[in-house]
């Protein structure tokens, strides 16, 4: 079997400019942010992200990185809308597809399974086919004769995802209570790559926790980096919780402060600057 590990910067050395890239995770939960941070790092612009949003869409619109955004929503949960996605939409920095979670659900479906579309029943009745004037509906060829919307597969160049455990092969395992969707991410995506908390051998993943946490499989990954607190500042459930005294700052801060403080460096010098804050705090 193939060994698949590589660092954070190896992976996203293997995307492009112009791109569709897929994140995984939920609003400000289980968050592939080291991926993130290194993508920050290179020069690659031009993309289009496709994500349940959080705070990797609010860091790569604030950093000029998004071309078009395809998702339900953009929100750091406990705080409920992503300050610095808002400050770039009000400002017209990037084209902006909206659309219903369960359409979002059936576009990735659409996608793993090679397909041009699935129908849907959201977004019917909203102004989702409104504010998407490309949107189609069909309607069922059966007796019934229902429509629907046509909801186009979010074909994705490549996907980033960060789950609890892994092995080298590319086998990925979340313990939290959601895989957030992770596993459509990385099938619907031509690159997969996954950051863990840590690496384990194949036998150990069964032992921690159900088979049926095993979501991700081996045939979709292609990169595979241990990246221990690589969710860092949302939750990686059960490995730790939120930071929310430190998203907190990250909302509040202005965008260029906030990247030259912390992002300005690698991973190590990302954990050591987030470190040195925390002491500051009175």
């Amino acid at each position: 079997m193939t060994d698949k590990t590589m660092t954070a910067d190896e992976a996203v050395s293997r995307l492009r400019s112009g791109m569709t890239l897929g994140i995984g995770g939920w609003g400000s939960r289980r968050k592939p942010m080291a991926l993130v941070r290194a993508l920050l790092r290179t020069e690659i612009t031009d993309l289009t992200v496709v994500s349940y949003g959080g705070p990797d869409v609010g860091m790569l619109v604030a950093a000029g990185r998004i071309r078009k955004l395809v998702a339900a929503f953009a929100t750091l949960d406990s705080i409920p809308l992503e300050p610095h996605y808002r400050a770039a939409r009000e400002r017209g920095a990037f084209e902006l597809m909206e659309i219903d979670e369960a359409m979002f659900l059936w576009g990735l479906q659409a996608a793993a399974n090679r397909l041009p579309f699935l129908p849907v029943r959201a977004g019917l009745g909203s102004d989702v086919m409104r504010v998407n004037p490309a949107l189609r509906t069909v309607t069922s060829p059966y007796e019934d004769g229902e429509t629907f919307v046509a909801m186009p597969a979010l074909r994705l160049d490549a996907a980033l995802v960060h789950v609890n455990r892994a092995d080298r092969r590319g086998n990925g395992q979340y313990l939290g209570p959601d895989p957030y969707f992770d596993d459509l991410f990385c099938a619907a995506a031509e690159r997969a790559y996954v950051s863990c908390e840590r690496i384990v051998a194949t036998a150990e993943l069964t032992k921690e926790a159900a088979p049926q946490t095993l979501l991700v499989q081996r045939h979709t990954v292609a990169g595979v980096v241990e990246a221990p607190n690589g969710a860092h500042f949302t939750s990686c459930v059960p490995d730790y919780a939120r930071d929310e005294a430190f998203q907190k700052h990250y909302a509040c801060t202005p965008w260029p402060q906030f990247a030259e403080r912390f992002l300005g460096g690698d991973e190590p010098a990302y954990r050591s600057a987030v470190q040195a804050w925390h002491k500051e705090r009175p």
